[in-house]
């Protein structure tokens, strides 16, 4: 396989090398890396046509789709970045998001053209509008793309560069744009392929939202690995059932409560997963019942996953050895795992001064902080955040609460500040406050 060592390098390798390889499917849509390299290229030539160059920022706003790959993608031809803005926030957070980024190209699907027209005339940055399946109002996305030639603009990144940026949903305040370099990124990749068992062959399920790490994120290992994605635009408990055995998918990333929705659908245990070779799980706590449940159902591995979008998603993982039904430390699915290759996690008193933290000891409950590679370069323009977030010697301070047991796996208890977390989404209590109290 050729060098893959920057989000280009995935599309501009596999677009020549596994060119007749089906690299998305969505529906009865489906395209070979050929043709989304191809398409990518168009959509780079379209981005700098209307003013992206390196490093500027392209929003997109949609549910899961082949889109996002064209314009993630072909961004990235350009060495600039995707901004995915979370589809469920209201108009004045989306307008926020893509004002905050400085945006210069907004792509939007036309179920969120209502949103559009909210906020188009207070748009700062945006200089082209595209309107996936446009209804006349705003440039069409197809007809615009096929304007283009599908020439590669030949404009290579670097490891420093930023591949992506998404918006956590701040405790406080706005939310943050989390700068992720490739080398981030790349402190992940190839390491899917140990841990995950991704590869070349995988069938990937891309269930979750493409704007949350979770989502792009875990797209991208299995689109590294040159694997086939397939993608779900809205997550239907029996479509996702019958996709598996359809689509003989081996890989996927869920939630919880995507498990516990399944496992509910009538029919559910009598299934075809027979092509499942590994579930990973991550985002929100899971109960042992459903876990239980879902390690006999499904028959395949399963692996937890613990990240943030700061650390590039996953940084530490409990292994399938964790999950076997009668093992003699069952408490340990009560754990998030242990950290992955190159990972280093401590547990720091909440109450020690930040010049001089005191690490807890062993079942001592504290504020858990990451150094990683895959930890983001900062908030983009946002350095006072960044520097309270990362320490000077390159420790993350997660927010998170929890401790370490005596053979290094790390339990979470809760945040440092208040939250819900509803579907895998984070809720803090001080927004929907907030809203209560405007009515």
């Amino acid at each position: 396989m050729g060098n893959i060592n920057t989000v280009s390098d995935i599309i501009r390798v596999h677009g020549v090398e596994r060119a007749d390889r089906t690299a998305l499917v969505q529906g009865e849509r489906r395209l070979t890396w050929a043709e989304l390299y191809a398409r990518a290229r168009q959509m780079a030539n379209l981005l700098a046509a209307n003013g992206v160059g390196p490093q500027d920022r392209v929003a997109f706003l949609d549910k899961n789709g082949i889109e996002h790959f064209e314009v993630f993608y072909g961004a990235a031809l350009l060495n600039a970045v995707c901004v995915d803005v979370n589809w469920r926030l209201a108009a004045p957070e989306v307008e926020y998001i893509v004002n905050d980024a400085q945006s210069k190209v907004f792509v939007v699907g036309r179920e969120f053209v209502p949103i559009l027209d909210a906020i188009a005339a207070n748009l700062t940055t945006v200089t082209k509008i595209l309107v996936i399946d446009g209804d006349g109002s705003y440039a069409d996305y197809e007809t615009e793309l096929a304007a283009q030639p599908d020439t590669d603009p030949g404009i290579a990144s670097t490891s420093a560069d930023v591949a992506f940026q998404l918006y956590s949903s701040g405790t406080t305040g706005r939310p943050k744009g989390v700068m992720l370099a490739n080398a981030n990124f790349f402190g992940l990749l190839p390491l899917a392929k140990e841990i995950w068992e991704l590869s070349p062959e995988s069938v990937n399920l891309v269930a979750m939202p493409l704007f949350h790490i979770g989502g792009g994120g875990w797209a991208v290992a299995g689109q590294y690995e040159g694997a086939t994605s397939i993608i779900l635009r809205e997550l239907d408990p029996a479509g996702l059932i019958r996709l598996i055995g359809e689509e003989r998918i081996t890989h996927g990333f869920v939630v919880p409560a995507v498990l516990q929705f399944v496992l509910m659908v009538p029919g559910a245990a009598e299934a075809d997963y027979s092509s499942l070779q590994v579930l990973v799980y991550g985002a929100s706590p899971i109960s042992e019942d459903v876990l239980a449940n879902s390690v006999k159902v499904f028959k395949c591995k399963f692996w937890q996953a613990y990240g943030l979008t700061e650390t590039t998603g996953a940084v530490v993982n409990l292994p399938p050895a964790d999950h076997a039904l009668d093992s003699p430390n069952r408490h340990r699915l009560r754990s998030c795992g242990v950290p992955g290759p190159g990972v280093e996690v401590r547990i720091v008193d909440i109450d020690s001064a930040d010049d001089d933290p005191r690490t807890c000891e062993t079942g001592e409950v504290g504020e858990i902080w990451i150094q990683s590679p895959q930890v983001m370069i900062g908030y983009w323009n946002m350095p006072e955040e960044t520097e309270k977030a990362i320490t000077a010697d390159g420790w993350f301070k997660s927010g998170d609460v929890g401790y370490l047991d005596a053979d290094g796996y790390l339990y979470i208890h809760d945040r440092v500040k208040d939250m819900i977390v509803s579907g895998g989404e984070n809720v803090y209590p001080a927004e929907v406050e907030n809203v209560l109290m405007g009515h």
